[in-house]
């Protein structure tokens, strides 16, 4: 009996020692900690002059499509009519839909009476007529069709109105200060209105959605393929047949808006967006894309900071089987570089959120961001590459153990 009292007091007394590294073991912080990029860029620089672009048209942008960085601008804040490059909004809401499963591109969108009675660009729906949303989004990114946009909206927010009110709540939430919808289309109407950086901003949070250049890359298809009307489809954006790595997004003419288009084209690792509004012909228009696209391409490249998978660095786990866990982003992250003298525009810099086990895989683990003239430009989201399980009282008994005979080994 007195060896059992014993044995159990000695027991009581080391569960006793555990829970009291428990409790003393650092509580992890929620504030991430930073850490310099594998590429160490130069300090942030200013682009280059702008040089002489967009002539024309009476406002116009130039946009990295990976860091959101200026090239070039002209009255880029200007209130103007946009006409069917509203039609991007529009599509940023259908993939939107799409990401959070609201909607899949087999469903049968019904057309009404209301989307049937478009006019301009359309693709003759008929009321009461039913296309898969995959084919109404081919509508809209190729043929520029009226009814197909208010037929998608419809379908996603039941009504236009709600859908309009939806595109201004996207709008606010994207800092776009100098845009208002009324429509889904570009239509005109009254108080709808955006400018060239707005769309720009607006195409490259359409382009976070890669299958959207499926649908804007396309020159020419079929709907109603298999139906004995088969309707043709031939791109309004000419240039995604005559200008290599052309693949969206958005054409638009009104008589009021004159030639828009919000351009974007990618070489390599490098894509681009070009906003003009309010050109004189559609010949202009192409023309002054493709100077501004040739200007983008010759100048710049995109220099890969950290690839898609690529293990960043390890973030700090407590009480975890490993003191660490590697960590990594799920979209490549780029910076933009200069041709002309190899100066990286902007740094990269890593923010790591230290961990407490246990840590799932997959588990969001902090950001990577760009950062170009004094503002964050882009960030990619980090997460863990594996779990970690929690230590277990006993392990953290042994594991203080081991550290206290060595610090006494060290004395």
């Amino acid at each position: 009996m007195p060896f059992t009292r014993s044995a159990r007091k000695m027991r009581g007394a080391v569960l006793a020692f555990a829970a009291s590294l428990l409790l003393l073991s650092p509580i992890v912080s929620t504030a991430p900690t930073a850490y310099a990029a594998k590429l160490q860029p130069e300090p942030s620089v200013s682009t280059p002059q702008s040089p002489a672009l967009a002539r024309e048209a009476k406002a116009a942008v130039l946009m990295d499509a990976a860091t959101g960085t200026v090239l070039f601008a002209k009255n880029e804040h200007a209130h103007l009519p946009i006409a069917s490059v509203t039609k991007i909004a529009t599509m940023l809401l259908a993939f939107e839909a799409l990401d959070r499963h609201q909607v899949t591109l087999q469903d049968p969108v019904r057309t009404s009476d209301f989307a049937a009675s478009m006019g301009g660009s359309q693709i003759f729906l008929e009321p009461g007529e039913k296309m898969s949303l995959a084919e109404m989004l081919k509508g809209i990114a190729v043929g520029s069709a009226n009814d197909a946009a208010v037929a998608v909206a419809e379908h996603i927010a039941g009504s236009e109105a709600q859908f309009v009110a939806l595109m201004n709540k996207r709008a606010a939430e994207l800092h776009l200060k100098d845009t208002h919808f009324s429509n889904v289309n570009g239509l005109p109407i009254a108080n709808h209105y955006s400018s060239a950086y707005d769309l720009a901003v607006l195409s490259r949070e359409l382009l976070r959605h890669d299958q959207v250049t499926t649908y804007t890359g396309l020159y020419s298809d079929h709907l109603r393929k298999t139906s004995t009307k088969p309707f043709w489809l031939v791109n309004t954006n000419k240039l995604i047949r005559f200008y290599p790595g052309m693949d969206g997004l958005k054409t638009g003419f009104t008589a009021e808006a004159k030639y828009c288009l919000a351009a974007s084209a990618k070489r390599g690792n490098l894509r681009m967006i070009a906003v003009v509004l309010g050109e004189p012909t559609s010949k202009v228009r192409n023309a002054e894309v493709t100077e501004m696209m040739n200007y983008a391409f010759s100048h710049y490249e995109a220099k890969v900071v950290y690839a898609k998978g690529q293990i960043i660095t390890q973030a700090p786990v407590s009480r975890g089987q490993t003191p660490t866990v590697p960590v990594a982003t799920t979209r490549t992250a780029y910076l933009l570089a200069s041709r002309v003298d190899h100066r990286v525009i902007g740094q990269a810099v890593t923010e790591i959120r230290p961990l407490a086990a246990p840590v799932r895989k997959g588990e969001r683990a902090g950001v990577v961001k760009i950062v170009a003239n004094g503002a964050v430009v882009a960030e990619y989201p980090v997460y863990t590459t594996s779990a970690v399980d929690r230590i277990s009282l006993l392990e953290m008994l042994g594991r203080a153990m081991r550290k206290t005979l060595l610090l006494g080994a060290g004395r």
